[in-house]
């Protein structure tokens, strides 16, 4: 084991929190994931949403609030700056021309992190980056248990007659054989449909969907707590979640928002809930900083991620191991 220190945020105290690189927790950037665990990478992606526009400053906007995360969680006593090599490995380099092309991109570049053994943790950008991280991830894990924080199922055949869109993302998934069915779960989900098929279609595939009226006014801590239980420590599992699936009173900026979802302490309850699996990856989605208001979307945004990383290495502590870094 080397004796290479981990990357840490820079502090308040050595730069003002309002100035200096807008990286991403503060981290070093990097231009690969080389000698890293976790690799930070922004997704700067819009083209392939639906409604309103704006997710491809996701990232950007996400990385300028990150400034005031500090690498110590108060209650979880969680510290995932000492536990991994992070890094900020920058934004994918889109096609914002194309969006299948766009999609080849973004697995070509999540393909190069997980090459080097990074866990890739991403932010952005439409739901439809979820897709092409999956097929990347799944070349290495198989189908992986999925937990999907949203108001739409994302489960569409088609969008104005295309495959692939923010709303077909998960229907794709499941055809693909990207995910194991019976240990993938959607929460929160909520709005309106063209039929009952929209939202059916995932349960009969053999998918747990927890509509948001379930979760209404009370702890989804229990809820977790089986969710762990259905897919067991080893399982590789993934983290997709979509800041809509937050109601819009604490999560305004975002292009689809729908009224009676989700509480900020409910997300924070699903991620740590997520603490103790084999996590291979995760995501945060549909970041739109031109509807936000106050930042306190990408605010909220921002702990999911950090919630993430918290996650990661508390199973590492539990496992009792810390970081080997590589030579």
């Amino acid at each position: 084991m080397s004796n290479k220190k981990t990357n840490q945020p820079l502090g308040g105290n050595e730069m003002p929190r309002f100035a200096g690189i807008a990286s991403m927790f503060r981290l070093p950037v990097q231009a690969n994931a080389e000698n890293l665990d976790i690799a930070l990478l922004g997704i700067p992606l819009d083209i392939g949403t639906s409604n309103r526009g704006g997710t491809r400053f996701g990232p950007r906007e996400i990385r300028c609030e990150s400034v005031m995360v500090r690498p110590y969680g108060m209650y979880t006593k969680a510290a995932p700056f000492d536990s991994f090599q992070i890094a900020d490995v920058g934004d994918v380099p889109l096609n914002t021309f194309n969006l299948l092309k766009s999609i080849d991109i973004i697995e070509k570049f999540a393909d190069d992190v997980i090459s080097h053994g990074a866990k890739p943790v991403s932010f952005g950008g439409d739901h439809t980056m979820t897709l092409p991280l999956l097929r990347s991830i799944a070349k290495k894990h198989g189908p992986v248990a999925l937990i999907h924080v949203d108001a739409h199922a994302d489960t569409n055949d088609m969008m104005f007659g295309e495959k692939v869109a923010h709303g077909t993302v998960f229907r794709r998934a499941i055809e693909e054989g990207l995910v194991n069915c019976n240990k993938m779960f959607q929460i929160g989900l909520r709005t309106t449909g063209y039929s009952a098929e929209d939202f059916d279609w995932a349960s009969n595939q053999g998918v747990r969907v927890i509509q948001a009226e379930e979760c209404w006014y009370k702890s989804l801590a229990p809820l977790m707590d089986e969710i762990r239980a259905t897919i067991g420590p080893d399982t590789p599992a993934y983290l997709s979640f979509d800041i809509d699936g937050l109601d819009p009173s604490v999560a305004p900026g975002t292009g689809t928002p729908e009224p009676g979802g989700l509480t900020s302490t409910q997300g924070i309850e699903i991620v740590r809930g997520c603490w103790g699996l084999n996590m291979v990856g995760a995501d945060l989605v549909e970041v739109s900083p031109p509807y936000d208001h106050a930042e306190i979307t990408v605010m909220l945004g921002n702990r999911v991620v950090l919630e993430s990383l918290a996650g990661l290495a508390r199973r590492a502590r539990a496992c009792g191991r810390r970081r080997e870094h590589r030579t």
